[in-house]
């Protein structure tokens, strides 16, 4: 792979990247054709990581199907499919992380300690293999794309991050690929994540400032949804991720939230300008 993105640049060809954990749903595809407009060449990796799981959650379990992924990819016209295994990407020996220090402390960090560790070391690898000018990721990971930034950009890895919006189902919630774990009941109980992040945000939009109103106003909303285990329901800065009390005008705010369905955790966000 390192080989052919060599000898692609060396042509003075451009290569647009989409890394994924696979079994692709359109929020995965939408991203293949952001990268297909900006590019001469589009890769796709296919990697479930194991260092961004711990060991209580679903790595075992993580939905795979590499032949629907090739084929969804094929019929998108991709010209790379990158899928490692696990040894190709740590072999015997392997011992060097990288760690972003302050944004992967918070939030997802409290309740996932190590989960940004395995992040930032698989995206590194994955940046130094395929050697892409554009790499493409969705905004419902919202942190992780700060966290991948402040990477970027601390170590000049020599490519332009793009985040791209949200994609989500006809009724709301956010598309994932941990969707496929909900029963039927629990995928009507998960909308609770995307409307209460709407509230929170018709909250704003009427003139609601102080952040601790407008949270508890949204969590009122899981009141009675029987499946939901609340993490948090939080706004933040856009740039530092820091938890934000009075908000300000002509300030931009990620509202977050995260949220086991049942056995499922589930996030989601919106941006507002205020």
């Amino acid at each position: 792979m390192q080989n052919i993105s060599k000898a692609l640049t060396g042509s003075g060809k451009t290569i647009g990247f989409v890394p994924t954990m696979g079994y692709l749903h359109e929020g995965h595809l939408s991203l293949v054709r952001y990268s297909r407009a900006e590019n001469d060449i589009t890769v796709v990796s296919v990697f479930v990581n194991p260092t961004q799981f711990a060991a209580n959650e679903d790595l075992s379990k993580y939905p795979r199907d590499i032949q629907r992924d090739e084929e969804l990819l094929i019929a998108e016209g991709i010209d790379y499919l990158f899928y490692p295994t696990a040894d190709d990407v740590y072999p015997p020996g392997y011992q060097t992380f990288v760690v972003q220090d302050k944004i992967s402390s918070l939030l997802e960090g409290e309740f996932r300690p190590t989960h940004f560790r395995g992040v930032t070391t698989i995206v590194a690898i994955l940046f130094n293999i395929v050697l892409p000018n554009r790499a493409y990721f969705g905004q419902k990971d919202a942190q992780q794309c700060a966290v991948l930034n402040r990477m970027v950009n601390d170590l000049r890895f020599p490519l332009e991050m793009k985040v791209c919006p949200i994609v989500r189902e006809a009724d709301g919630l956010a598309m994932s690929s941990r969707n496929i774990y909900l029963n039927e009941t629990e995928r009507e109980e998960a909308l609770v994540l995307s409307r209460s992040i709407r509230y929170a945000e018709e909250l704003i939009k009427k003139g609601e400032r102080d952040v601790a109103n407008i949270c508890a106003g949204a969590k009122v909303l899981y009141t009675g949804v029987n499946s939901a285990k609340l993490d948090y329901l939080s706004i933040v800065d856009y740039d530092t991720f820091e938890p934000a009390e009075e908000l300000v005008t002509g300030g931009k705010y990620f509202i977050l939230v995260a949220c086991r369905i049942g056995r499922t955790r589930l996030i989601d966000n919106i941006l507002t300008n205020v």
